[in-house]
């Protein structure tokens, strides 16, 4: 139940909302819109209006929507507040880009004033890793596959302008319908392209092995396609 000796205290600057109500000796501020320079002032105003005989002050940021790393001095002003008065401050709600914010800088985005021993409760979980970090590691992952792509594609492709030369003086066709010819074998045969341009290039040295009877197939039938 909302008490009637605390009435609701709102100003807006910069967008930002807060409401304040009291519940017996906990104060629930309720804040929304964007928390950006000039915040700072608006929470500051709402604690002022705060009367004596407050113990627990609550903010709710769920209705934040955007949070700049001027806005991060609210956390500031919060902390000095919890040292200048006999008060436990805590806040809940962060979500959506305030709380990338949050875990950008490295703070915990569950509570970022959290500082007691409370880490690892049922009701204060320990982030062992952020969202951020697990999407640089994604990240990181991607990049490195994709180096390796490119380093094998590097390593193969001497072998495949040898391969295509061997099949332009065997058809008498171009560059271009020697790589189809590749490219088309791989797909039928299931055999990755490079190791199908090694085969092609060993059968052609003095006493080279021929290639695969499948593979052979495969060519075949991609040259009657794409050879004059």
């Amino acid at each position: 139940m909302t008490s009637a000796g605390l009435a609701a205290h709102t100003m807006r600057l910069n967008a930002l909302v807060i409401d304040a109500r009291r519940k017996g000796r906990r104060a629930l501020l309720t804040a929304r819109g964007e928390l950006v320079h000039g915040g700072t002032d608006t929470l500051g105003d709402a604690l002022a209006a705060l009367p004596p005989g407050i113990t627990a002050i609550e903010l709710d940021l769920a209705g934040v929507s955007f949070l700049d790393t001027t806005g991060l001095t609210c956390l500031d002003l919060l902390s000095e507040y919890v040292g200048q008065h006999d008060v436990r401050v805590t806040t809940h709600g962060w979500r959506g880009q305030p709380r990338r914010v949050l875990e950008l800088v490295g703070l915990d985005a569950t509570d970022p004033l959290r500082t007691d021993g409370a880490a690892g409760s049922a009701d204060h979980p320990v982030r062992t890793s952020s969202a951020v970090a697990r999407e640089r590691a994604e990240q990181l992952d991607m990049l490195r596959l994709e180096i390796a792509q490119l380093r094998q594609a590097l390593d193969s492709r001497p072998v495949i302008d040898q391969a295509r030369g061997v099949l332009m003086a065997a058809h008498g066709c171009t560059p271009d319908q020697a790589w189809e010819i590749l490219r088309e074998a791989s797909q039928h045969s299931n055999i990755k392209l490079h190791r199908i341009a090694a085969a092609v290039t060993a059968s052609a040295t003095p006493d080279g092995p021929p290639p695969p009877e499948p593979l052979r197939r495969a060519l075949r039938t991609a040259a009657a396609h794409h050879a004059p």
